[in-house]
């Protein structure tokens, strides 16, 4: 029988004792609405996820919920709790693990969180991914399938349901065993490491959509807006000393420039090396020495946008620099490259820093790429002037935050039938283009005859061109004669003229 062959496969994870069969099964007959087992006719596969969707069907043919995606995936997580362990126990176990190393830690709770079903592996797996090499390195393209879009249904069923404040976000540690609502996601499967950084309650836990290998969120305890302060550097820095597998950055704290969550202080990590990591020391500009800092190395990054790259074995030394740069920087203005600090009152320029920490011959160096950031925006750019610009929309146009920065491009899922109604127009066959793909698509057309072998691998290397002018727009200091002329005027006013080398 179908639920006998799903609580099999827990035992044989050691998920659960075979003690808890009886116990388990019972509660999943609960919830399929059975009051006793069924011999159901199936021709299913036997891994986990092809019985939880043959179970989820049965659940909507029996009553016990509805076919809408919410109420799906509410009680698929409902189902896959069952097979969890209790906060409190996986965290002891993890920290348990730690004791042998950070790695093994990471490596039980993610293995974890995608038995579980909380990392949706199957969705994952629906986006298209591939590299486009530039001047400045492999970029990343992703076209993101994998989050499903809301049915009618369930949008008319959400706004009839009582406005609700509980968790304050999808950040909160409350989340963890929250059963969701319509208009809010399922966690009941859900868990978080709690950790301490600075003294301070934090949480780990894996995205569920994840972008990259490992993709992890840090989390304050405390519901509390984004900032970028020193208080920032330290905790990156601390964070990167206990999972150093791991990098963790921060997006910035201002609108535009910022992620789409700014009202819960958080950080993203994981285990991927992103093509910044990777991008050498700008031949341009000559190594610094610091006098005032003389343990940390300052570089700058050949990269689109405008990157320091710190480096240092004493992690009070990186964050002392990091945070003498920030402070510079938060009021630095220069006409000549249309860098503005305030407008009145509102302040432009932040940070968007990102921490690793590495074994360089058996002594622990930390490193802080510290990305200048402004969100000035103009009468011929107001989405913003250091955003990507209005002829690069029908591509990206959403905001610039921590992962693209390093190099990872998070495309919209329009863009999949939209390139291939594009690759239509190239090749002169009929197509319901979308007229704002025009201008671009007659450029690309221009450069020569395309076919069906060639087409795709051709807009997919074009739309990374764009990716990378994107980032190029993004930049507040151009990788230009002029835009280095100004960094570099920037630099020598936060570390002076004669500490370069």
């Amino acid at each position: 029988m179908i639920v006998d062959q799903f609580v099999d496969i827990a035992i044989e994870n050691g998920e659960i004792d075979a003690l808890d069969r009886v116990y388990v099964t019972n509660r999943l007959l609960d919830l399929l609405g059975w009051s006793e087992k069924r011999a159901v006719a199936e021709n299913v596969a036997a891994d986990r996820l092809s019985l939880l969707d043959r179970l989820t069907e049965l659940a909507i043919e029996s009553g016990a919920i509805g076919e809408t995606l919410a109420e799906q995936e509410i009680w698929q997580s409902k189902v896959m709790d069952l097979f969890m362990p209790m906060p409190s126990q996986l965290n002891t176990e993890f920290w348990e693990l730690y004791k042998q190393s950070p790695r093994k830690a990471t490596d039980y709770f993610y293995a974890v969180s995608k038995e579980s079903d909380y990392i949706k592996t199957r969705s994952i797996a629906k986006n298209i991914e591939y590299r486009v090499k530039t001047e400045y390195g492999e970029l990343e393209m992703t076209i993101n399938l994998s989050k499903p879009e809301k049915d009618p249904k369930q949008i008319a069923m959400a706004k009839s349901e009582q406005e609700v404040s509980y968790p304050l976000c999808a950040l909160c540690v409350e989340n963890e065993g929250y059963a969701g609502r319509m208009d809010f996601p399922a966690r009941t499967n859900h868990r978080i490491i709690r950790m301490r950084v600075c003294d301070e309650d934090w949480g780990l836990q894996y995205s569920p959509y994840a972008y990259y290998d490992e993709h992890c969120i840090f989390l304050s305890a405390e519901h509390r807006p984004m900032v970028i302060n020193r208080g920032t550097f330290e905790r990156l820095v601390g964070i990167t000393a206990q999972f150093p597998d791991y990098f963790v950055g921060s997006n910035a704290d201002l609108p535009i420039v910022g992620g789409s969550i700014l009202s819960h202080d958080h950080y993203q990590g994981g285990a991927h090396t992103f093509a910044m990591a990777k991008a050498p020391v700008h031949k341009e500009f000559p190594g610094y020495h610091w006098a005032e800092f003389p343990d940390v190395t300052v570089d700058i990054v050949k990269w689109p946008m405008s990157v320091i790259r710190l480096r240092s074995a004493s992690a009070t030394e990186i964050v002392a620099a990091a945070d003498a740069i920030l402070q510079k920087w938060i009021g630095y203005s220069d006409d000549s490259v249309d860098i503005l600090a305030y407008s009145g009152e509102e302040r432009h320029n932040t940070i968007t820093p990102i921490a690793s920490c590495r074994d360089v011959d058996g002594e622990r160096v930390f490193e802080l790429a510290l990305v200048l950031r402004n969100n000035r925006r103009t009468t011929e750019h107001p989405d913003g002037l250091f955003h990507p610009h209005a002829t690069l929309h029908h591509i990206k146009k959403e905001n610039i935050g921590l992962i693209e920065v390093m190099g990872l491009a998070v495309l919209p899922p329009r863009l999949k039938p939209e390139l291939e109604e594009v690759a239509r127009y190239l090749m002169d066959q009929p197509n319901a283009m979308a007229d704002y793909h025009l201008e671009w698509a007659d450029r690309l057309k221009a450069t020569g005859g395309f076919d069906a072998e060639t087409v795709t691998e051709f807009l997919r290397q074009e739309v990374g061109k764009v990716f990378c002018q994107v980032l190029t727009d993004a930049g507040v200091f151009k990788d230009t004669e002029t835009g280095i002329q100004a960094f570099k005027r920037f630099i020598e006013t936060v570390i002076g003229t004669e500490d370069a080398k």
